[in-house]
């Protein structure tokens, strides 16, 4: 149990961590959604090569031909590495906030609750680390040798392989990237389960970060789902900064424990129910006279 006087020397370093927080935290949601728009809207306008158009070369019977069905994708990446470097820069940018802003949530919750898991602190900051890094990394690596592709006589279904993902750094960087999202999701996970337990974020905010933790160990769908981690972080900007509709949780002020309300609770709060699941009807509120009216009405009987 912290003491009264750690209260407040709390209170006042989680306020300063979340003026610095807020704005970093609201503009990362931003810049996570432009970046997925700008590289899948890039991705999406690759050259596809259909089923037809991948047989056939065996059709013809060719079983390695000398320039791939998938020749002018790799070439469309070549040309368009700089939007793709750029929108990665910039997941890059929101993820480091979504990190910082996970730190101050681990350490506000570990105040309040001194059981939450102390290695998930060291899992979001190394995976959130790691996690920026290789997905700027992923695509500087991604424009070399796809502009060596482009540039190059050899257009053989390897070549095109070894230029998209079968080249060793590219394996390296895929198998890093996977531990580091698998870190961050952890870490994320175990931070929002214990943030909802001891009131720092309404329920819905911690239902959506545990989602968000699932979506960046496995980047699912387009734009359209990465819609989710950036509505997390632009939710979190407005609750750090104090805006939050209704108030932000009273276990911010606090600074103790403060667990949302069960539906079972409600319900019986708003039945007026003692104890939630009996029926009984919460006892009458006993009324007392105020000391200083009993002596008046002494003074006057004897009189």
């Amino acid at each position: 149990m912290s003491s009264a006087l750690e209260i407040p020397q709390q209170l006042a370093f989680e306020i300063e961590r979340r003026n610095r927080l807020a704005v970093p935290a609201f503009a990362g949601g931003f810049l996570y959604l432009l970046s997925a728009i700008i590289i899948s809207g890039t991705l999406n306008g690759a050259p596809k090569v259909g089923l037809l158009e991948g047989l056939a070369p065996a059709l013809r019977g060719e079983a390695d031909p000398a320039v791939s069905p998938r020749t002018q994708e790799v070439k469309y990446i070549s040309r368009h590495a700089l939007p793709l470097i750029t929108g990665s820069v910039m997941a890059a940018v929101a993820i480091g906030a979504l990190t910082l802003t996970l730190l101050l949530l681990f350490d506000a919750t570990r105040f309040r609750r001194a059981a939450t898991w102390a290695q998930a602190r060291m899992l979001v900051m190394l995976g959130g680390i790691a996690v920026a890094t290789v997905s700027i990394l992923h695509q500087v690596i991604s424009a070399v040798e796809t502009h060596k592709f482009a540039v190059g006589h050899d257009f053989t279904n390897h070549a095109v392989e070894q230029a998209i993902t079968q080249n060793t750094v590219n394996l390296v960087v895929e198998y890093i990237a996977l531990l580091a999202g698998l870190a961050l999701a952890v870490g994320m996970i175990v931070v929002m389960v214990n943030a909802l337990r001891v009131g720092l974020v309404p329920r819905w905010m911690g239902i959506l970060g545990m989602f968000t933790g699932l979506l960046i160990l496995l980047p699912l769908g387009g734009a359209e789902l990465q819609l989710v981690p950036a509505l997390w972080m632009v939710m979190m900007g407005i609750l750090l900064i104090g805006r939050w509709p209704g108030g932000e949780p009273p276990a911010w002020v606090s600074g103790e424990a403060r667990p949302w309300p069960t539906q079972a609770q409600l319900r019986a709060a708003k039945q007026g129910s003692g104890i939630p699941g009996t029926g009984d009807q919460a006892p009458a509120p006993v009324v007392t006279t105020p000391r200083s009216s009993r002596k008046r009405r002494k003074r006057s009987g004897s009189e």
